[in-house]
């Protein structure tokens, strides 16, 4: 038997995902059973509904074989060599460098943003891995792995959920820079579906909806230095969607824009902040973050 007290970073989420947490090797089955055998209680009175809510404070009681039990922290200390566009108490704007992943690959290779942010703020002191029963520091978006930018990371449960909820509503506006190659129109909108497949984006009509509006910044020697503003996150959209018009990013050799100095110039540069006011974050709501690219002095050079 062992007894947890809910936390301010683990109140707001079902009971059921609370234990799975609290114990990653217990089956789902043997978890479900148990709720109907008595084996979990809440501030003393058993509780059979997986689905209902844990509060800051409630005292959770489960009657499970140790071998269940989470009985080490998996925190790896990286050296952060992210840059900061921006940071309070509750969230962290990182610069991701490129060549860094967001998270771990299914190798589970390299040193990656996420165990970098949760390293940075372990050095702060506003992160400690033993005293987080469900909590982990988590980033709210990602980039690939060759994409530099701006990337959202939550520092408590609470910042995570209201960023999720507003990048699901698209409330926060996610602005990219590129190089693109060819003859574009000074400014554009673009929307097709887009299908992955074998690890390659193409459009398709058996694909998902994708759209993007773009204006150019300037042209030099037939290429435009872009600015994009995405409204859907698939896999490869902005690289998709332009070599589908004839009109590759610069360095991309994937998707058809090899030959140019620029390695894959794509870079999450402005996000623009939206929250209900009722949120948490609202302070937030409206605030820009921007930063430059670093090919674009190349660019103008």
């Amino acid at each position: 038997m062992r007894e947890f007290t809910v936390t301010e970073n683990d109140a707001g989420q079902r009971l059921d995902k609370f234990i799975t947490k609290l114990m990653p090797k217990l089956p789902k089955s043997m978890l479900y059973k148990g709720l109907r055998k008595n084996c979990v209680r809440v501030n003393g009175k058993h509780r059979k509904d997986g689905a209902v809510f844990v509060a800051s404070g409630d005292v959770v009681t489960l009657y499970f074989s140790d071998e269940f039990f989470e009985t080490e922290k998996n925190f790896r200390y990286v050296k952060p060599i992210f840059g900061i566009a921006y940071e309070d108490e509750n969230i962290l704007v990182t610069d991701k460098p490129v060549g860094v992943l967001s998270h771990a690959d299914e190798n589970g290779n390299g040193d990656t943003l996420i165990d970098m942010v949760k390293s940075y703020l372990y050095d702060k002191g506003e992160y400690s891995p033993e005293n987080e029963q469900t909590f982990k520091p988590a980033l709210c978006n990602r980039l690939d792995r060759n994409t530099g930018g701006l990337v959202i990371a939550a520092k408590n449960a609470r910042a995570l959920r209201e960023v999720n909820e507003s990048i699901k509503l698209r409330k926060i506006r996610k602005f990219y820079t590129a190089i693109v190659t060819g003859k574009l129109e000074a400014s554009g909108h673009l929307e097709n579906k887009l299908l992955r497949e074998d690890k390659v984006t193409k459009v398709s009509d058996d694909g998902k909806t994708a759209s993007l509006d773009y204006r150019v910044l300037s042209e030099k020697n037939g290429l435009n230095l872009v600015e994009i503003e995405l409204h859907t996150g698939r896999t490869h959209q902005i690289r998709t969607q332009f070599a589908g018009i004839g009109c590759p990013l610069a360095g991309d050799t994937k998707y058809g824009g090899g030959g140019q100095k620029f390695r894959q110039a794509l870079y999450s540069t402005r996000l623009i902040l939206g929250f209900d006011r009722d949120s948490s974050l609202a302070y937030l709501n409206g605030k820009q973050i921007e930063i430059k690219a670093p090919f674009e002095a190349d660019f103008k050079e």
